[in-house]
């Protein structure tokens, strides 16, 4: 599948680990943040709310960006969220709470859920999904808890954990794709891509990565 004008992703997250997955699957995007309030979205269920969510940063980038015939301009929202022991979690609110959910979670296992919404500027026409990731968690010591929360990594991120970072030691295992964890599924984007006709391939660029500045909105 070919597109006859140029493709251009346009990634409506902040987060540097979704653009560096995308830069090493040889796709280079425009980073547009959403500026969405995560708060204004409840729900019992992780996968629905993590697909809410990304619809909601979709939508906000896509209300500034104008279609143009030379150009045919895709726009990616995502979100993510853990699901542990009954209850959905985003980022920590703070150190505190980073270190009780560690206390929690060592030793035992969660799913980590991605929702992805991915809508054509040109055709007005979008497709979407989640995916699912089991994540088993170490059974690591209070020393280490109390080093990984001093870094400051698990504050940013859902789940308080990493799987690229330095949080990587600290997991077994995982049981699926290892790009939801990160925050972004290649190969559930690769199906969204052909709901909409066309390929990844479309997608690949020669370009050098990096040298681009994030674009705050809001």
């Amino acid at each position: 599948m070919l597109t006859s004008v140029p493709l251009r992703l346009v990634l409506a997250s902040q987060s540097p680990a979704r653009r560096k997955l995308l830069q090493a699957a040889g796709i280079e995007p425009d980073v547009l943040v959403s500026g969405v309030d995560e708060s204004q979205v409840v729900s019992d269920r992780a996968e629905e709310l993590c697909l809410e969510l990304a619809r909601l940063k979709a939508q906000a980038v896509l209300g500034r960006l104008r279609a143009t015939p030379d150009e045919r301009t895709l726009v990616l929202g995502c979100d993510s969220v853990l699901a542990f022991d009954g209850e959905i979690l985003g980022k920590p609110a703070d150190a505190a709470d980073a270190t009780r959910r560690w206390e929690r979670m060592r030793g035992r296992s969660g799913v980590l859920h991605t929702g992805h919404c991915l809508i054509d500027v040109v055709h007005e026409s979008r497709a979407e999904g989640v995916a699912s990731t089991t994540v088993h968690f170490a059974d690591i010591s209070d020393e280490e808890i109390a080093a990984y929360v001093a870094t400051g990594e698990p504050l940013a991120v859902a789940g308080a954990f990493t799987i690229d970072g330095l949080g990587g030691a600290f997991l077994t295992g995982i049981d699926g794709d290892p790009g939801t964890v990160v925050g972004l599924s290649l190969p559930l984007l690769r199906g969204l891509l052909g709901e909409l006709e066309l390929s990844i391939t479309d997608l690949w660029t020669k370009v050098a990565p990096g040298g681009q500045e994030i674009e705050h909105l809001g």
